[in-house]
């Protein structure tokens, strides 16, 4: 009797950063047959991301299986050591880990990734890589291995890794580019997809990301800033409907035995302000200047002069806070007593929960500490995070707004935040799957495919394997 070896399972990923669950299940279903198709048998459901949920740190948490504390990445920009000012950008180099195709590359199998957030620079693997918007320019060494590059270039010459800009006033140009940047990139993909051979692949579309904080005012009649009729209201839903369509091409070019999984790291929602965190803290005493800002400047927190043998705390702004503690014996002007670390940190969050919004009501505002939510806290972690209005309002760093919220972005015109769940369907052709599941994190993607290619789970991977 002749003996056949058990076939190798491949599996493909769409990556979608910010998609948002209620778009993809509810308001848009009907405007996306394909990804309809495929929820058909599938297991699918919102998925909860990282804390915090934004796209550095949760796709490595998603493709490593490790919380952002393990990783010791909190943000775009961590503190690189304990004093005030040197903050670097958490891009490849800050990844220890591994991740599902170092996994894989370990037993033999080859990966081709495209666009995953923190692959820039690129390092070597058992596959080809393209790399994500980190990267500067088409000159930089995106590709691996090198050559990869001219056939990336020769098959969409002038390759986007993002748009342009996505926090501009000129919404004709960054619908422009957004356009310009997917039909590159899916260029690139439909060729590796079918040029190139591949156990695991995956790529993910930035562009998802970059409509929602570009043109969420146009689509949302709950935004202050809605225009009902507005020319750019159906942005949003027309470039879901452009993802369910590139799905299609996508599924076509793939056998009917290989495993799909279309992902985002986490959702969206829609903006009402800013909350200007270390005006905030200097207002209330937490935070001491030299020289205060001049009526009417703006001062970056990275320009302002800070008394720090009178500071007791500080930020950094973004969609979330991140809040540090001067405490003495680690930051260098450190007034903050060790022995009355905890007491004074339970004393500010308490005081940050409370913090109103701009009219004076109540803001449903979470604080997080590192140590209570994560395995363990690597690398120079905020003492505290925080989710200001259940993330409707975002953290913003500058000083002289004359109070402590603002209708203004510090970095640019942004329309939306992101939220605590994305959205997930996984179709494994030979299981059926359960339908709509709920209780899953994004840390179970990684264990997940693995068991279903075959392949032992590492050990360190935190995640669960999805029934």
């Amino acid at each position: 009797m002749r003996l056949f070896a058990k076939r190798a399972r491949k599996a493909l990923v769409l990556g979608l950063d910010c998609a948002a669950p209620e778009l993809v299940f509810d308001q848009f279903h009907d405007d996306l047959p394909t990804f309809a198709q495929l929820m058909r048998g599938a297991t699918w459901g919102e998925l909860e991301s990282a804390i915090p949920c934004i796209t550095v740190p949760a796709w490595t948490s998603m493709l490593s299986s490790r919380d952002p504390g393990v990783l010791g990445i909190y943000g775009f920009r961590n503190r690189s050591d304990n004093s005030y000012g040197a903050m670097t950008t958490a891009d490849n180099r800050a990844v220890k880990v591994a991740r599902i195709w170092d996994v894989l590359g370990d037993v033999g199998k080859t990966s081709i990734a495209v666009g995953v957030p923190q692959t820039y620079p690129v390092r070597t693997l058992k596959g080809e890589m393209v790399s994500c918007f980190l990267t500067p320019n088409v000159e930089s060494a995106f590709a691996y291995p090198a050559m990869l590059k001219q056939e990336v270039l020769a098959t969409a010459p002038g390759y986007l890794f993002d748009t342009r800009d996505f926090r501009t006033d000129d919404k004709a140009q960054l619908h422009q580019s957004l356009l310009d940047m997917t039909d590159m990139q899916f260029r690139v993909v439909e060729r590796l997809l079918t040029t190139h051979a591949w156990d695991f692949f995956m790529y993910v579309n930035i562009g998802v990301d970059r409509v929602h904080h570009g043109f969420w005012r146009y689509h949302d009649p709950q935004h202050r800033l809605y225009e009902a009729g507005n020319r750019y209201q159906d942005v949003i839903r027309d470039y879901y409907k452009q993802m369910d369509v590139q799905l299609k091409r996508i599924l076509e070019r793939i056998d009917d035995d290989t495993i799909v999984l279309v992902v985002s790291d986490h959702g969206a929602k829609r903006m009402d302000g800013g909350i200007c965190i270390n005006e905030w803290l200097w207002r209330n005493g937490w935070l001491t200047l030299k020289t205060p800002p001049r009526d009417g400047e703006i001062v970056p927190f990275e320009k302002a002069d800070v008394d720090w043998s009178r500071t007791k705390a500080w930020a950094s702004g973004g969609y979330y806070a991140r809040v540090f503690l001067n405490v003495a014996g680690r930051e260098p002007q450190g007034i903050v007593p060790q022995c009355e670390y905890e007491a004074t940190r339970d004393a500010l969050s308490s005081q940050l929960r409370g913090i109103a919004g701009a009219q004076g009501e109540p803001l449903a505002t979470t604080v997080y500490k590192p140590q209570e939510i994560y395995a363990q806290v690597n690398g120079i972690a905020p003492d505290l995070m925080v989710y200001f209005g259940d993330l409707h309002w975002r953290a913003v760093g500058g000083l002289g707004y004359g109070t402590h919220t603002t209708l203004e972005n510090d970095t640019g015109p942004d329309d939306a935040n992101h939220a605590q769940n994305g959205m997930f369907i996984l179709h494994d052709p030979k299981t059926r799957g359960h339908g709509k599941v709920a209780g899953h994190q994004l840390m179970d993607i990684a264990p997940t495919l693995l068991s279903r290619m075959g392949v032992k789970i590492p050990s360190e991977m935190q995640g669960r394997v999805m029934g």
